[in-house]
C-alpha cells in the first residue's frame, strides 16, 4: 500500500510491522562476535539516507556512567563541575541534560544542591533501578525524566537475565507503565544494542514503547546504547553494528522522533566520536557524553569533542563557551587530582604543544601552519613548545617568547645570543645522556644564569 511519507514527503510503501521473534535459543551473532577473534565488520551494501535533525544537542552522564570508573566525586566536586558544564553549554542549552544516580544520600544531596542553583541547563535527570519505589524517589526530588535499563541483546536477555525475549519485553513494558503512573518521562536505555537482534527484538519492542507513549500522552525517550563499542560509522555495514542503520531503523520502522532519540557510545575500538557524529548525521538529536570521555573500560564519548563536532556541523558555537574546556581540565588536575592524559583532544596539555624544531620554526612564521585552530581564542591556550633534544634554535626562541609573553621589538629570533647560548647548554645536556624534556623551571633558572639575573623582556617594561 502506498502512502505519502511525513518524513520525506514522497510516496512510499507502508513499511512492514515487525513482530517479536521469541526464539528458543539466543542469537549471539557468532559469525561476527567469535570471542576468540577480533569482531568482524560485515557489509551488505545497503545505504540509508542522512537525516540531520533540525536541532541537535549534547547530553551528559559524567555523574552516572562516568563516575563508575573513577573515585566517586564529592558533592562539592559535582556541584562545581555542574556549574562549569552549564557555563560551557551556554544559554541555549546545547548541553541539554545531565544524568545523576539517585540511590544514596550523597547522590540526593548533590542533586538538591545543583537544583538549588536555579540553572536552566543542563536539566537534571536520573538513572534508577526499575522499581516503583525508585520512581517515587525521583518524583519526590522533582525530577521529570529518568533513565531505565532495558537490555536488548540475547547476551543479556538469555545469559544474564535468564529470560525469554517475551518475558524481558513484558517486564520492560510493565516498568515503563510504572514510570507513567508516577508521572515520570522514561528514557529507555537499550543496552548492548550493537549485539542485539534488531528486527527480531529491538524494533518490535520499541514499537510497543511508542504505542504506550501514544496512549499515555507521555514521551518515551530512546537511548541507543553501544555498550561495548561495537558500533561502526561506515556506510553499507550490516546490522547490528551499523550506527547509521540503527538510527534510521528506529526512525523508519518504529517512528521514534529525532528529539526522543539519543546515542550513547563507548570507545573500546576508538570510534566513539565518529559513531556519535554519525548518529547526529542520520537522525538522532542527542548524543550522550562524559567530561573528558571518562567512563568504563576505555571510556565514553568525550563531551568536549562533541562540542567541537557541533561547531563543525553547525558552523557556530551557538552560545557555547569552549574556553571552559580548559577550566574543566584544570579543575580535574588541580581539584580532583585526575591526571588528564596529555594527548587528550582539546583538554590535554599537549594539544597545541610541539617538540620538533622544524614545527616551532613554522609556528614562529605563522602559527596556523602547525596549530589546529586559534587555540588562544577558542580554548584560552596559546600554542607552546616543549624543549628537548630536537627543539632547535627556533623552538627555543618560540618557548622564550611565549613563556615570557614577549611581543613587538622584544621578540627573540633564533639568532639571538641568549637563544644560541641556551641551545649550546641544552645540546650538552643530551650529549651527557639526558633523555627527558627540560622543565620550565630548569629553563628559567638557566636563563637567569646566562643573563646575569635579568628576565627576558624586563628591560623593555621599565
Amino acid at each position: 500500500m502506498l502512502e505519502l511519507s511525513g518524513k520525506t514527503n514522497l510516496l512510499e510503501h507502508s513499511h512492514y510491522r515487525y513482530s517479536l521473534q521469541d526464539v528458543e535459543n539466543p542469537n549471539l551473532y557468532r559469525d561476527l562476535f567469535n570471542y576468540e577473534e577480533v569482531p568482524k565488520i560485515s557489509f551488505n551494501h545497503t545505504r540509508v539516507p542522512t537525516g540531520m535533525p533540525e536541532e541537535i544537542w549534547i547530553t551528559d552522564t559524567t555523574f552516572r556512567d562516568g563516575q563508575q570508573s573513577i573515585e566517586p566525586y564529592s558533592v562539592k566536586q559535582i556541584v562545581d563541575l555542574y556549574k562549569l558544564m552549564s557555563k560551557l553549554g551556554g544559554p541555549f542549552g546545547i548541553i541539554r541534560q545531565t544524568e545523576f544516580f539517585a540511590y544514596s544520600k550523597k547522590d540526593q544531596k548533590a542533586i538538591e544542591e545543583c537544583l538549588n542553583l536555579g540553572l536552566k541547563f543542563p536539566e537534571i535527570t536520573t538513572w534508577i533501578r526499575a522499581s516503583k519505589k525508585d520512581f517515587q524517589l525521583v518524583r519526590d526530588l522533582e525530577i521529570k525524566e529518568t533513565g531505565i535499563l532495558v537490555s536488548c541483546s540475547d547476551y543479556h536477555i538469555f545469559n544474564k537475565l535468564h529470560k525469554t525475549r517475551k518475558e524481558a519485553m513484558d517486564m520492560y513494558l510493565a516498568t515503563v507503565k510504572d514510570a507513567f503512573e508516577a508521572g515520570i518521562v522514561p528514557r529507555c536505555h537499550l543496552e548492548d544494542l550493537t549485539r542485539a537482534d534488531f528486527y527480531g527484538f529491538v524494533v518490535p519492542f520499541v514499537n510497543e514503547l511508542m504505542k504506550l507513549s501514544q496512549e499515555a500522552g507521555i514521551p518515551v525517550k530512546i537511548r541507543a546504547c553501544d555498550t561495548m563499542g561495537y558500533g561502526v560509522p561506515y556506510t553499507e555495514v550490516e546490522l547490528p553494528r551499523s550506527v547509521a542503520g540503527i538510527i534510521f531503523g528506529l526512525q523508519h520502522y518504529s517512528d521514534v522522533p529525532s528529539r526522543w532519540l539519543e546515542w550513547h557510545g563507548h570507545n573500546d575500538f576508538g570510534l566513539a566520536v565518529a559513531n556519535a557524529s554519525t548518529a547526529w548525521l542520520y537522525g538522532a538529536s542527542a548524543v550522550n557524553c562524559t567530561l573528558l570521555g571518562i567512563g568504563e573500560r576505555t571510556g565514553n564519548v568525550p563531551l568536549e569533542s562533541m562540542v567541537m563536532q557541533y561547531a563543525a556541523f553547525r558552523g557556530s558555537m551557538d552560545g557555547m563557551n569552549p574556553t571552559v574546556i580548559t577550566e574543566i581540565a584544570d579543575y580535574y588536575r588541580n581539584e580532583i587530582g585526575y591526571d588528564v592524559p596529555p594527548m587528550t583532544p582539546f583538554a590535554g596539555e599537549a594539544i597545541n604543544v610541539t617538540r620538533a624544531g622544524v614545527h616551532a620554526d613554522g609556528l614562529m612564521k605563522d602559527e596556523e601552519i602547525y596549530n589546529i585552530f586559534d587555540t588562544d581564542r577558542i580554548l584560552g591556550r596559546r600554542p607552546s613548545v616543549l624543549i628537548g633534544s630536537s627543539s632547535g634554535l627556533a623552538g627555543i626562541a618560540y618557548w622564550i617568547n611565549g613563556h615570557y609573553n614577549l611581543s613587538g621589538d622584544a621578540l627573540m629570533t633564533k639568532n639571538d645570543p641568549l637563544v644560541v647560548s641556551l641551545k649550546e647548554w641544552i645540546d650538552k645536556e643530551y650529549e651527557d645522556g639526558r633523555q627527558n624534556v627540560l622543565s620550565n623551571t630548569e629553563l628559567e633558572q638557566k636563563i637567569l644564569e646566562l643573563t646575569g639575573g635579568a628576565v627576558p623582556g624586563s628591560a623593555d617594561k621599565e
